[in-house]
């Protein structure tokens, strides 16, 4: 199978898109999305385009850190991050925000697309960073995408039943 460069998943969750932005605008909550992320140092209080932070990971015994960078932030809308390994390109991560109308009871529901867009290929430091990835995650580049797919899968649940239980304890 060829290598996948660009990968994405989505979910529709009964919440709305401002509620749904919220959740994935904000780094220091991915600990409680992410199956690999296990904390966040966010630089500066407000997050916004340009913002950086550092995410710590873990998969399995293996640890390590990346540096992040914010690159969209509509809310409502979008938002993204570029990763950096070493102060070169790793990848894009973001998420799309799009309301999708509401349910039969006319309870709002919103398509959250999750991305992630190996930037590897594209740099002149690629196959070292793609080393330094094996080494410190465990996964090979050529599985880098499916290891994600599986994660986004695990992320997007994970936003969906915390946004939804929530509307069920206000309402």
């Amino acid at each position: 199978m060829e290598r996948e460069w660009v990968i994405e998943e989505s979910v529709v969750v009964a919440a709305p898109a401002e509620d749904v932005y919220a959740a994935v605008a904000d780094p220091r909550r991915m600990r409680e999305w992410s199956p690999e992320v296990f904390a966040t140092w966010v630089m500066g209080r407000k997050v916004g385009v340009g913002t950086r932070f550092v995410g710590f990971n873990r998969l399995g015994w293996r640890v390590w850190f990346t540096t992040c960078r914010v690159t969209s932030a509509v809310p409502g809308e979008a938002f993204a991050f570029r990763v950096f390994s070493f102060g070169i390109p790793v990848a894009l991560w973001g998420y799309r925000v799009e309301a999708v109308g509401g349910d039969g009871a006319g309870e709002p529901r919103t398509r959250l697309t999750e991305y992630w867009e190996d930037q590897r290929r594209d740099h002149r430091g690629a196959g070292f960073v793609s080393l330094l990835g094996r080494l410190f995650t465990g996964v090979p580049a050529d599985r880098r995408a499916a290891v994600n797919r599986e994660g986004m899968r695990a992320t997007l649940g994970r936003i969906r039943a915390v946004l939804e239980q929530g509307r069920r304890e206000k309402g």
